[in-house]
């Protein structure tokens, strides 16, 4: 039995963090899919019937966005490359219809996949059917009766229907129903109408093989399947801080609070690795916000310019208290100097917006008891810092580019 090395709890920490960021965030595949046996092993026995027997075979997988469509495929497609006569001889094209979305551009891709861009050159074909016929062709290597297997996977299927005379869909269905080259064409689609939009020659040569992914997931086994991708495993350096790790994450699920979040996940979406990492995402962002910055990005273009305005006065008077009346002066020397955007507002405007910010604690007065000194001269100080103004500026939509330079020149 090997040693394991003692580790400080930062460094447990730490470690932990790292292993479960990796886990969640960059959508590493499952040993197997969860509540899918059925359909991995209908879908694995189809791809092993083309890639060790030659057999062309075409397959839609069809499941609403997150059901674990891509996910299965991944699955299927890791075991069947597994597969010692595999290994060395499919070929793997995947195409998408987001990204071709005309049969030039997947031609192109095709060909970029299958690495023939020497062997295509500068040769100039009559039709799609010719391009694909020669590059598959192009594919066979010593024997001449003996092909390399092809598997096409056609992620959003139904866009290329969408394609002029479905070209594209026409060709690989007719080559996987010929005896010519081994091909498996698999289609991703979360439309369950998608046949329909088939053209009459389309439809007669595919072989209406469907895989439907409705997950039989239960509430309980989707907690359960929570708990494992938040636990840690077996293997992890230090025993004893593992097993406490795993109890609290045990006693977290269990919470009621939890419990009711997790359920409005899993009416929503069964799909934990996207849903928990974007959630995990704005959660530490939430956390790290700066409550100030949040405000910042609500204010109107009136009184972020009235903020631009103190920080001036500020820089210019080393810090000394300003009033309504210098931030309105300093105000309109930008409008008459440097503004081509910002319109001329009235003063009672340029108060009504002043004292906004004075609501929302952006100004304070200096002296917090009763004034007597009219409302326009009473000394203030700016509550922000350069970074706070920075960041809202930055993330202000449409903000006019004047008012940045101005800021910068605040700023600087």
């Amino acid at each position: 039995m090997s040693k394991r090395r003692s580790l400080t709890e930062a460094q447990c920490v730490s470690l932990a963090q790292k292993l479960l960021r990796e886990r969640l965030c960059h959508q590493k595949l499952p040993d197997r899919p969860l509540a899918l046996d059925s359909q991995y092993k209908h879908l694995l026995e189809l791809l092993r019937r083309t890639a060790v027997h030659g057999e062309s075979n075409s397959v839609l997988i069809v499941g609403p966005r997150g059901s674990g469509k891509t996910m299965l495929l991944g699955c299927v497609l890791r075991e069947l490359m597994s597969l010692k006569e595999a290994q060395k001889n499919v070929l793997l094209v995947e195409l998408n219809g987001l990204l071709q979305t005309d049969d030039k551009i997947a031609l192109k891709e095709i060909t970029r996949q299958l690495h023939l861009e020497n062997v295509v050159g500068d040769k100039v074909f009559g039709s799609f059917a010719e391009n694909l016929a020669f590059l598959l062709e192009a594919l066979k290597k010593g024997d001449k009766s003996s092909s390399r297997p092809v598997v096409f996977v056609l992620d959003e299927f139904d866009l290329f229907a969408h394609h002029k005379n479905q070209t594209l869909l026409y060709n690989l269905l007719d080559v996987s129903q010929s005896a010519q080259t081994p091909v498996a064409v698999l289609g991703l689609t979360c439309r369950l109408d998608v046949l329909e939009l088939l053209e009459k020659r389309v439809k007669s040569r595919f072989s209406h093989r469907q895989i439907h992914l409705f997950s039989s997931l239960s509430f309980a086994q989707y907690v359960d399947a929570v708990r494992a991708q938040l636990s840690l495993p077996p293997d992890f350096p230090d025993p004893k801080f593992s097993d406490a790790w795993n109890h609290s994450v045990t006693k977290l699920c269990e919470e009621k609070s939890v419990e009711e979040i997790l359920r409005r996940h899993f009416n929503s979406s069964k799909d934990f690795h996207r849903r928990w990492c974007a959630d995990l995402l704005e959660a530490s962002r939430l956390i790290s916000a700066d409550s100030k910055a949040i405000i910042l990005h609500g204010l109107s273009i009136l009184e972020l310019c009235l903020i631009i305005a103190m920080k001036h006065l500020n820089d210019t008077y080393d810090g000394e208290p300003f009033n309504f009346q210098m931030v309105h002066n300093e105000f309109k020397k930008f409008i008459q100097r440097k503004s081509h955007s910002i319109h001329k507002f009235e003063k009672p405007v340029v108060m009504k917006a002043f004292e906004h910010l004075l609501q929302l604690e952006l100004v304070r007065p200096v002296d917090s008891g009763v004034c007597k000194v009219q409302r326009e001269y009473q000394l203030m100080r700016l509550m922000l810092e350069h970074g706070q103004v920075m960041e809202a500026l930055q993330r202000y939509p449409q903000c006019p580019t004047d008012v940045k330079q101005w800021a910068l020149s605040a700023f600087a």
